[in-house]
């Protein structure tokens, strides 16, 4: 049975505190059960936050079996301080000992393939094949619902074959972007949100009571096993009941 969590915190500290905390034991119990945790990271100040708290303990989770992804990547140069991989490989990566050929950056746009934004987007799709399934996908969330790069009325959102698809014209900058798609996501066993600020509370409110995916994004990404939500109290006051 899928399982529905959401927990309310007094502020963003303490819903970093807890994701991180659950995000050790998630992994610890993907290692007992299948001897790796596979996992898809998110960008934004929450998901790199999340990252930030488990370097402060980072021999509490075995990371030489950890195989890590990404949901989504900004199309640019490799150093570009704008990309998720960047942001967490000073948050935490490059500080761990992964074992590299389990890491699996979304190309960028100095690398192996160039500029072409196409050729990148196929590259990492060979990567998700149809057995890939994450213990835990992070997500964070934007006010409009956008997760990944999936945003409202776009033909990324709509998609329901391709497991990553390439986003030309999003419209947060930078506007080429690599993503993956619901297919992926909603085979997740488990899929995380992280999220804060009174600018997500429609978008919050909108996920829990069934709104269409098209209008509101977040509300269509679900885990196979738990969906877990990790709001803050002014992300969650749209929400009613206990």
């Amino acid at each position: 049975m899928r399982e529905l969590e959401t927990l309310i915190f007094d502020d963003g500290a303490a819903l970093l505190t807890t994701a991180a905390a659950r995000f050790v034991d998630a992994v610890a119990r993907a290692q007992d059960a299948r001897g790796r945790a596979v996992l898809a990271l998110t960008g934004g100040s929450n998901g790199i936050g999340v990252l930030r708290e488990l370097a402060a303990d980072p021999d509490a989770v075995d990371w030489t079996r950890v195989d890590l992804y990404w949901g989504d990547e900004r199309f640019l140069p490799e150093q570009d301080p704008e990309r998720n991989a960047w942001q967490a490989r000073q948050a935490l990566l490059d500080s761990v000992p992964l074992d590299p050929a389990r890491v699996h950056f979304m190309p960028a746009s100095d690398g192996e393939f160039g500029d072409d934004l196409d050729a990148a987007t196929r590259a990492y799709a060979e990567l998700i094949t149809d057995d890939l399934v994450f213990d835990v996908h992070l997500l964070g969330m934007g006010g409009e619902g956008h997760i990944n790069s999936l945003f409202p009325h776009t033909a990324a959102t709509a998609e329901d074959t391709a497991s990553v698809v390439a986003v030309s014209d999003s419209p947060k900058p930078p506007p080429r972007r690599i993503t993956l798609t619901f297919p992926v996501i909603n085979r997740s066993r488990e899929v995380w949100f992280l999220v804060s600020g009174a600018e997500k509370a429609e978008a919050v409110a909108a996920a829990h009571t069934g709104a269409d995916r098209a209008d509101w994004p977040c509300a269509g990404a679900h885990g196979t096993e738990r969906t877990v939500w990790f709001v803050d109290e002014a992300a969650a006051a749209g929400l009613s009941g206990d």
